[in-house]
């Protein structure tokens, strides 16, 4: 005949709670340590962008004062046709607004030779904005190039 054996239950198998907690524990760690490092990375691009696209009107600035003599501040006037009327316009991805700003020559006293000084500012709202390394970027006629709050470490 059968006899009957007291089997214990078979333990299930799966992870125990203090298992899940570590792994959550290493994944947030990790999560805390990738994700900033991700945002400075995608600000640093846009960064990127603003410079290229000064360095573009600067370029086109100085085509223009070749063939007119002087500078302009108007879009229509460097190539841009119809994307803006006038400065500030939004640049490549929309995180940075450029704006113009002109001089023309004066004989003097004192001589005021014919410029430009172009900016670079992050539009408000966009995360952009939160960059505190570099606010604003700036170019001038004569090659100068800064930025706030540290020039050395945002024109790199």
């Amino acid at each position: 005949m059968f006899q009957r054996t007291a089997e214990r239950p078979s333990r299930t198998t799966g992870f125990s709670l203090i298992e899940l907690m570590i792994t959550v524990l290493i994944v947030s760690v990790l999560v805390a340590i990738a994700v900033p490092t991700y945002i400075d990375k995608v600000r640093k691009s846009r960064r990127t962008e603003a410079k290229t696209a000064l360095l573009d009107l600067a370029g086109r600035e100085e085509r223009f004062y070749n063939t007119n003599n002087q500078y302009s501040a108007l879009p229509s006037d460097l190539g841009y046709g119809a994307i803006a009327a006038a400065f500030p316009m939004t640049i490549g991805s929309g995180y940075y607004t450029v704006s113009v700003a002109t001089t023309v020559y004066a004989a003097g006293p004192p001589v005021t030779p014919a410029g430009y000084t172009i900016t670079a500012t992050p539009v408000a709202g966009t995360d952009q904005a939160n960059d505190t390394h570099c606010t604003t970027f700036t170019l001038t006629s004569t090659g100068v190039q800064s930025s706030l709050p540290d020039t050395t470490t945002c024109w790199q």
